[in-house]
């Protein structure tokens, strides 16, 4: 009986949520490529210190810039806070402006607001977090499905759907737990003290006297602190910029794994063959879910034959 109720309390915690997150799954696979490109994409010594110098001169002369990003799949810098629409994207390849971005650019913006804050706006509108609620149920469910017991595994959809999800897991149950911490602001370091910024472009001084440039991702405030992102020996690193220096910031385990920052590429294909394996999930258990219904709504529909008169 116990085993039955963590069943059906099991397929209807997804059901409920299947919309919610399916859209998580598939963005956050979407996502998992990004760290992947931008690894993969940094050339050593493809970026000098005179070469931003140089832009930021010509695009920021008056010193107005509020950060820096660099696409290192796109090969491409834009600069936050200059020119006339207020951004400026630069083509590393050619010294001029960019054209527009690519499709792959704009499914990367495009996913991630909706991997963390739904579609459509509708958190704003329902005024619940349905990320959130819906990741919480999705961890739930998981520990729901571990109290069920051991599987049988065979070769059916049903054998899959057990298969992947014991094989994995571990990982399985981290991924969506990492990212209700980050949704939470829980990082398990010591929170870093205020400290006063200094313009774009000493920052970037500061951070090529330590580093090779071609490794920065991007240079911008967050929470009230300059912050500044590289890539190190295929792993990525954040600092805080400020009149005192660079100072690496406590490791944040939640976002490390929940991103892919470790292990150079092969963290992001960790994350790609986990966001894989969450459609696989979905999909069949969607799909067991569907047939028994039919199944039953069909046995309740069959006519009942009337016993042979004797």
């Amino acid at each position: 009986m116990t085993q039955a109720i963590l069943l059906r309390l099991h397929r209807w915690i997804f059901v409920v949520f299947s919309i919610p997150l399916a859209v998580i799954i598939v963005t956050g696979l979407i996502l998992s490529f990004q760290p992947i490109l931008q690894v993969a994409g940094v050339k050593p010594g493809s970026i000098t210190l005179a070469q931003i110098e140089g832009y930021l001169a010509q695009h920021d002369a008056v010193g107005k810039a509020r950060g820096l990003r660099l696409d290192h799949y796109e090969k491409t810098l834009s600069i936050a806070g200059a020119g006339p629409d207020g951004s400026v994207d630069i083509d590393l390849r050619t010294g001029g402006e960019a054209d527009d971005d690519s499709w792959l650019t704009d499914l990367m913006r495009w996913s991630r607001p909706v991997h963390e804050h739904f579609v459509f706006g509708l958190e704003e509108i329902t005024k619940v977090p349905i990320v959130l609620v819906s990741t919480i149920c999705m961890v739930f469910g998981m520990v729901v499905g571990v109290f069920m017991g051991l599987p049988r595994i065979r070769n059916t959809i049903s054998g899959w759907h057990k298969a992947t999800a014991w094989f994995l897991l571990p990982l399985l149950i981290l991924s969506p737990l990492t990212g209700v911490f980050m949704a939470l602001r829980i990082s398990f370091a010591a929170d870093l003290a205020r400290a006063q910024p200094v313009p774009v472009l000493e920052a970037v001084r500061m951070i090529a006297q330590k580093h090779d440039l071609s490794g920065l991702q991007w240079i911008r405030s967050r929470a009230g602190r300059q912050m500044a992102l590289v890539t190190e020996g295929g792993a990525r690193y954040t600092y805080v910029v400020s009149r005192e220096g660079l100072k690496a910031t406590p490791t944040n385990w939640p976002r490390m794994f929940h991103q892919g920052d470790f292990w150079g590429v092969w963290g992001g294909v960790m994350n790609v063959i986990l966001s894989l394996a969450f459609v696989l999930l979905l999909v069949t258990g969607m799909w067991i879910w569907a047939k028994r219904t039919f199944r039953r709504r069909r046995r309740v529909r069959q006519p009942i034959h009337a016993a042979p008169a004797e």
